[in-house]
């Protein structure tokens, strides 16, 4: 990585990081930000950031926790947070850009926690391992123009991407939730992909500013994952390739990059109708 890479400030202006543009470009110093100016930043951004139990949230230094992460938060507020970690810094901005949502998610793994030990199942369970991959890996696509959620669903790539780019770029916003999916920006490679859930909304969202958009989008994706936690499983998250977004790399400036199906892979077809075909 070069040391322009090594800014924070330096990922600002790409494309996708637009959620935590603001504080990125605060911090223009090679390397992570300590867990006190994290601490500082979030008291500004979201001082109301509190955990799934209720308690404020803070960075804390990791440790050995045996009631384990999500407990910890829950209980105690506090957010194991490594010290030069790019990982565990995009975590911290997501608490800052997405305080509602995360809450909810910690107090949706506390419950299907405690619901599998009283039922005496163990491991984690799908709606757990569908949290944690769109807390690391999520995206919302929000989108005034409907038939676009639909077209990317069934994974029609080079339609949605191409055909109707300028159509997508008018009329949806591709806003990151994942921490793991920033970290990975910073350096992206093929394939590259996002769990997504897809909003369609009116079209005077558009105009929103941005910090009220999210704020808004927020407010909404928490109550979705509460409402719909029942159904919430992996298969629930619709796959989407970051690099066929318009704008995050110039490799997709042609029809011809979006017939790779090593990245843009066409849907799979229920065993059933692959039979039947």
């Amino acid at each position: 990585m070069t040391d322009a890479l090594a800014i924070p400030a330096a990922f600002a202006e790409r494309r996708l990081f637009e959620p935590i543009a603001p504080w990125l470009a605060r911090f223009n110093a090679p390397g992570v930000p300590s867990r006190a100016a994290l601490d500082v930043l979030l008291a500004e951004t979201a001082p109301a950031a509190h955990s799934g139990g209720g308690a404020r949230i803070r960075f804390a230094a990791p440790g050995e926790d045996e009631a384990g992460y999500e407990a910890r938060i829950f209980t105690t507020g506090e957010v194991p947070t490594r010290e030069a970690d790019w990982h565990d810094f995009f975590n911290a901005l997501a608490w800052c850009a997405w305080p509602r949502t995360k809450a909810c998610c910690n107090r949706l793994h506390l419950d299907e926690l405690r619901a599998r030990a009283a039922a005496g199942l163990a491991g984690r369970g799908p709606r757990r391992d569908a949290l944690t991959q769109f807390d690391e890996c999520g995206i919302v696509v929000v989108s005034a123009d409907p038939e676009l959620p639909a077209l990317l669903a069934a994974h029609e790539w080079e339609e949605v991407f191409w055909r109707r780019r300028e159509a997508l770029q008018r009329s949806t916003r591709f806003l990151v939730f994942g921490h793991g999916s920033w970290d990975q920006l910073r350096t992206p490679f093929p394939g590259l992909c996002a769990k997504a859930l897809h909003r369609v909304v009116d079209p005077a969202w558009l105009a929103l500013p941005a910090a009220a958009a999210l704020a808004e989008t927020d407010a909404w994706l928490a109550a979705h994952l509460a409402a719909t936690i029942g159904d919430l499983s992996p298969r629930s998250l619709a796959p989407l390739p970051l690099l066929g977004i318009p704008g995050v790399t110039t490799d997709s400036e042609s029809a011809e990059y979006y017939r790779d199906t090593r990245q843009f892979r066409p849907k799979r077809m229920p065993a059933r109708a692959a039979a039947d075909a």
